[in-house]
């Protein structure tokens, strides 16, 4: 205490009437129309590509014993096992017939996939895509064990053909 007994408010002491503002809060004000920028760009850009809907996230959940078939056909990539898989090609198909559309997230379109024992060893796939604009059925007998694929119809063999082919 001083000698007239007030306290003091040496060089250390606040001697203003105005408070010290927050350099981090300050920081934040000035650049804050920036940061809100981009998070609009974030949100109207990025977040409805990583969310778009694809072929293989429209897939059902199956047993082990089926996904083994599935992902047989589905990766299966033509003789010299490069390039294109079947799932590449199907989703191809829809894209060119669907352009600019976000067809899978369209509440009309159903995707079917159904897997039927045949043998022990062969199961029946069957994949239909509908839509708006119609039906697309595609049918493949597979071989687990020798991996062999068989097509049942025209649209199964034209995707098959499209594989084998692609250069």
């Amino acid at each position: 205490m001083k000698k007239d007994g007030k306290k003091g408010k040496g060089k250390k002491g606040k001697g203003n009437d105005r408070p010290k503002e927050n350099s981090l809060k300050s920081f934040l004000k000035k650049r804050a129309p920036l940061y809100l920028a981009v998070v609009a760009l974030v949100v109207v850009f990025v977040i409805p590509e990583l969310t778009k809907g694809t072929l293989e996230s429209s897939l059902p959940e199956l047993s082990a014993a089926e996904q083994e078939a599935v992902d047989i056909l589905m990766g299966y990539n033509g003789p010299n096992e490069a390039g294109l898989t079947v799932m590449d090609a199907i989703s191809i198909k829809i894209d060119e017939e669907y352009p600019n559309e976000k067809i899978y997230d369209d509440k009309r379109t159903q995707i079917e996939l159904a897997v039927t024992d045949i043998s022990t060893e062969e199961r029946q796939v069957t994949l239909s895509f509908k839509s708006y604009k119609g039906e697309i059925n595609y049918d493949w007998n597979v071989n687990t064990s020798s991996e062999e694929i068989v097509s049942n119809n025209q649209e199964s063999k034209h995707i098959i053909s499209v594989v084998d082919f692609y250069d």
